[in-house]
């Protein structure tokens, strides 16, 4: 195994991942997490 495709490897893995975090970052199941951890710093605490 050669430097190139170990540096391909990594790439498809890398581009795998960044995939996978989309896909986390938007998916419907978190959506309201999201929503509620955006509006913490409007929330005032008394």
């Amino acid at each position: 195994m050669d430097i190139n495709t170990l540096r391909s490897i990594v790439t498809v893995i890398t581009f795998a991942v960044f995939i996978g975090i989309l896909w986390w970052a938007m998916s419907r199941r978190n959506q309201a997490n999201f929503d509620e951890a955006a509006q913490l710093p409007f929330r005032q605490d008394d």
